[in-house]
């Protein structure tokens, strides 16, 4: 009895630790803050260092790879010249009013359209027109309907964004137990009760989520709108340092968006993470 047993036993005996995953192939589990770290840092220092040893011992022009030295030097050399917060304010100040212009917009528009299928029947499909029409596209007729001050700007980072925030929202609606809708009406509540009590706080994680993703859209497009007639902005000092053929300058100026740009990021993870912990329970 004994012997017929320990082929049956032998069948649940651990795997040899060489056939286990590490923690660094772990599926959907979180690894320690150590190795964490170490990657994030990695991520940047590694391709720091390939551009530095590539623009320093090989044989690439200098105009078309500048070295890390040249591109700190050309920074110093933008912010001496007090060009740096001036492109910074331009560009800042067109994003954050046109995104604002479309989170005022796509938030009650997305809500409506995850809660009421007939508002969904009626927007969803011009919605899902437009979006497929690229932003960029509408520059000639911004132009010639609102000039080339500042609102053809605003309007181009409107158009780019609001299409995008609004379906987000609209899926995020989807998603919100019916459970609760239910047990809402059960106990008396009114439709905007719904609404405003229920459906809102549940998915304003996502609409958060949702802006930390598309914020990058619009400072991909208020470059395209300052390359096009602008006096100042980060865009605008792409467009002088390539007709001079400064590159240096030019690398200066997608460093410091791409900096700009995470620090957004960073931005609205803390704002989710800190007003919203409830969703991460």
């Amino acid at each position: 009895m004994t012997q017929a047993s320990e082929p049956f036993k032998d069948d649940f005996e651990p795997a040899p630790q060489s056939l286990r995953p590490t923690v660094f192939w772990r599926i959907a589990e979180d690894i320690p803050d150590a190795l964490n770290w170490a990657l994030m840092v990695a991520s940047v220092v590694v391709p720091l260092t390939i551009w530095w040893l590539l623009s320093n011992y090989t044989n690439v022009n200098p105009n078309f790879l500048p070295s890390p030295q040249a591109v700190i030097n050309a920074f110093q050399r933008l912010w001496a010249q007090g060009f740096v917060t001036r492109d910074i304010m331009a560009s800042f100040g067109r994003v954050a009013s046109g995104f604002a212009l479309a989170a005022v917009l796509s938030i009650p528009l997305g809500i409506s359209m995850g809660a009421f299928a007939s508002v969904r029947a009626m927007m969803e499909p011009i919605i899902g027109i437009l979006r497929y029409m690229p932003a960029p596209a509408f520059i000639p007729l911004l132009i010639i309907y609102l000039g080339l001050n500042e609102e053809p700007k605003i309007a181009l980072i409107f158009i780019g964004t609001v299409f995008y925030n609004t379906l987000m929202i609209m899926d995020a609606v989807k998603f919100v137990p019916k459970d609760l809708i239910e047990t809402t009406y059960t106990l008396g509540g009114k439709r905007w009760q719904v609404l405003l009590s229920v459906i809102t706080p549940y998915i304003v994680p996502s609409i958060i989520d949702t802006f930390r993703i598309n914020v990058a859209v619009s400072w991909n497009l208020v470059v395209i709108a300052e390359l096009v007639a602008a006096e100042e902005g980060l865009g605008r000092r792409i467009l002088l340092a390539q007709r001079f053929f400064k590159t240096d300058e030019i690398f200066a100026c997608l460093i410091m968006l791409g900096v700009i740009g995470f620090a957004f990021d960073l931005l609205f993870r803390w704002v989710l993470k800190t007003r919203c912990r409830w969703a991460f329970d």
